[in-house]
């Protein structure tokens, strides 16, 4: 038996020396399979383009036009029938892209006028740019067919939905309108929005578009039906006809002014509700073509979308996306280091801090921030954040100071070597008297590889983390290695977190494990029929217990956990879409635990009780072209020692182009042995999206969760008066709903906030 530290685990060295082979080994292969690309040439004018859709001025008649676009959905061998022409021109100051859409008729999806909406059950375009020609991150800029707008950002070579960071706002114009059988969109997009490097020659470059009269989507590069449409291994090329020069001064300043009034009605003492207001601002400065600086003074983010709750049956935390401004450019740079169960680096750990004494989170105002991320040359990107927080006396917490360093290296083709170093520092901490640590750091470093193909992609890391208590086993390192073809998919994935890895910057919601995971798709295109194509999965993953987290119930490297994972994913013809999965599951508790989170104290499946219980449940999606469209998801088997059955999903009615009315819901009944009583675990959540215009929105948002015993408001009022530049009213109440509460106030407040873009 092996008892001792990772010293004695021969088998898993020799794992780990062969897929660091096997990483390296594919890298020296990714210079070949390189394809003939499709190139599109911009026209330099000197006569300013309005981009209103209407594409009256001499120059598009002189562009050269680009076209014949490929099916991605729901073929991916043969060409669009809804065809797409595309023309591009440029002066000293701008990039515009005209773009016809043929249809049927003038009968457009659109289902609100709001910015940055989604790509499904909508008439749009997408173009995507990647101006370093790294296949790693790039530009995203979109329009529907009633000339509402979208930007993002692409990261990671587009591999996963994740990569697709649509928060991300900036200034450019367009419009589109609308014709009997066709659209137009007409873009203009400032040279400094970009970061690109000084006397480029050419960039790589798609374009996208969702047809829902056709029923398809299409490409201007070819795309598998097995990759995301945003895939950046698959783009042609923009061929400049001389090299760019400088994009420009790039300064913009974005000041706010926030007032509102607040009352905590469980705070005894606090009689009347609070007034508060407030300014700071953000800043962006493009240090280099390639670099941006990022500021932050006394920000406030109450603007920012409320988090949908979710019902949470694990032992562990669940993950929520950052969508806070300041974080997101470069955000892969600092994010993506680790497994989706050992990061780090999590950014939403900025802002928010414990209370020592109830162990629930509160918001830990932010004085300053500073980040500098992006592109030192063609091979090397950097990033360096610095933020500090405010001392919480009340908590008896001091003040802390983050700071995050970045590097990474590409190596051969795409691949890179990356580095990161991450610091929590308390500020005079014998001032004050809560249960925290004077600092916690972690430094990290990985190798990624991906191939031109993105058949292969992968990485190795070894991350280890520092702490005035010198904790051992204060390390985790793994490595994940993916092939696909365009048939089958193999997956391979291994990490192992010491007990004493402590990462108060990152997400580490386990530890004290080892996790094999070897996962295998197979895909499948019936030429006729209703399915267009589907797939079967199957997912393993065995945790090993290291054993040195001081439980009593797992031998070392005892087995802790076994899920054996089927699925098989279905995609129709008519747009509809779904999955059937059986998990089994074998879970030995090591702590007590209650799944509903509802019974009393004394009420839980004690530690050390092994389980094993098998689940099924399918997911469906309709068509969202439909006025009315629905996801359900109903789950049904055995639960740790007893039952489950539940049913989670969403119904959806639009009101084009005004706007929808979405109603969420997840119910779970869970009947497990006595003691515990039958739960009925509760989960509503109506909203309300109402787009006035282009410039006025309103959204409501209405969250009922039995298991925190809180109904929750939110409203949000919006007007985008200029450009990137708002006005946000924000009404948020809270209500206790517990049997005796008769629906008693919690808190609420009001808030109002004023931001302006302004360019230097």
């Amino acid at each position: 038996m092996l008892t001792e530290g990772i010293g004695d685990l021969l088998p898993m060295k020799l794992i780990i020396v062969f897929l660091l082979f096997v990483l390296v080994y594919t890298s020296y292969g990714q210079n070949g399979n390189r394809s003939a690309f499709d190139e599109v040439h911009p026209i330099f004018t000197t006569d300013r383009i309005t981009a209103d859709g209407n594409l009256d001025e001499p120059i598009w008649q002189e562009a050269g036009m680009i076209t014949n676009l490929w099916q991605q959905f729901p073929l991916d061998s043969v060409k669009a029938e809804g065809q797409t022409e595309i023309k591009m021109a440029y002066d000293e100051d701008f990039l515009y892209v005209a773009v016809r859409s043929n249809a049927e008729n003038d009968q457009f999806i659109v289902p609100s006028l709001k910015r940055d909406f989604s790509f499904q059950g909508n008439d749009n375009i997408t173009i995507l740019f990647d101006t370093y020609n790294d296949q790693t991150n790039a530009f995203v800029f979109g329009m529907n067919a009633y000339g509402v707008r979208r930007e993002a950002l692409v990261s990671n070579g587009g591999r996963q939905s994740g990569d697709f960071q649509s928060s991300w706002d900036n200034k450019w114009n367009g419009n589109a309108s609308r014709h009997e059988d066709y659209w137009i969109a007409e873009f203009a997009i400032p040279f400094k929005t970009f970061r690109f490097n000084e006397g480029a020659t050419e960039w790589r470059f798609n374009i996208y578009r969702n047809d829902t009269q056709f029923n398809e989507r299409s490409t201007w590069k070819r795309i598998p039906q097995n990759r995301l449409i945003m895939d950046l291994s698959y783009m042609g090329k923009v061929i400049w006809p001389k090299p760019l020069g400088k994009p420009g001064r790039n300064i913009s300043i974005i000041p706010y002014g926030t007032t509102g009034i607040a009352r905590d009605f469980e705070n005894l003492e606090q009689n009347s509700a609070d007034f508060d207001a407030d300014v700071g601002f953000d800043a962006k400065l493009a240090v280099t073509s390639g670099l941006n600086l990022d500021l932050t003074v006394n920000p406030d983010f109450s603007q920012v979308e409320v988090d949908q709750q979710v019902t949470n049956l694990d032992r562990f935390e669940i993950f929520f996306p950052e969508r806070r401004q300041f974080f997101l450019e470069n955000a892969d740079l600092f994010g993506s280091f680790g497994l989706s169960r050992v990061n780090p680096f999590f950014s939403r750990r900025i802002g928010v801090a414990r209370d020592t004494t109830t162990g629930q989170n509160f918001q830990n105002p932010i004085h300053y921030g500073v980040r500098l991320s992006g592109k030192v040359n063609d091979r090397l990107r950097i990033g360096m954040l610095n933020m500090q927080t405010a001392k919480e006396s009340d908590n008896g917490l001091p003040s802390f100071n983050y700071t995050v360093a970045a590097l990474q290296q590409r190596v051969f083709n795409r691949s890179n070597i990356s580095f990161i170093f991450a610091n929590k520092q308390s500020i005079n901490p014998s001032e004050s008297g809560g249960d925290f640590n004077d600092y916690n750091r972690v430094a990290g470093l990985e190798y990624r590889l991906f191939t031109n193909s993105n058949r292969w992609i992968g990485k190795a890391f070894y991350h280890q983390s520092f702490s005035p208590e010198n904790l051992d086993h204060n390390f985790t390192q793994g490595a994940q290695l993916e092939y696909q073809r365009r048939k089958y998919r193999f997956e391979w994935a291994h990490v192992m977190i010491g007990n004493g890895f402590e990462a108060e910057v990152g997400f580490v919601p386990r530890k004290d494990y080892l996790l094999l995971s070897p996962e295998f798709q197979i895909f499948f295109y019936p030429s006729s029929g209703i399915i267009n194509r589907h797939s079967f999965n199957m997912d393993t993953r065995i945790f090993f217990q290291i054993g040195k987290d001081g439980n009593q119930f797992i031998d070392d490297w005892g087995i802790g956990e076994r899920q054996f994972e089927f699925t098989w994913d279905f995609q129709f013809t008519n747009n509809t879409q779904g999955s059937i999965q059986s998990t089994v599951n074998e879970i030995t508790l090591l702590n007590d635990f209650d799944p509903t989170r509802v019974q009393e104290d004394t009420v839980f499946l004690p530690a050390g009780e092994t389980y094993n219980f098998t689940d099924l449940s399918l997911n469906y999606e309709s068509d969202q072209r439909k006025t009315v469209f629905f996801s359900l998801e109903p789950t049904i088997g055995q639960f740790y020692n007893g039952f489950r059955t539940g049913v989670e999903g969403d119904v959806t009615y639009r009101f084009q182009p005004y706007g929808s009315v979405t109603f969420n819901f997840n119910y779970n009944r869970i009947d497990l042995e006595a003691p515990f009583k039958t739960a009925d675990v509760w989960l509503l959540g109506p909203r309300i999206d109402v787009t006035f215009s282009k410039k006025l929105f309103w959204t409501t948002f209405f969250q009922y969760n039995n298991q925190l015993d809180n109904l929750n408001i939110n409203a949000r009022f919006q007007w985008r008066f200029a450009p990137v530049s708002d006005f946000f009213l924000v009404y948020t109440d809270n209500y206790l709903v517990d049997t005796f509460s008769n629906f008693q106030k919690r808190n609420r407040a009001v808030v109002a906030k004023l931001t302006y873009w302004l360019n230097i």
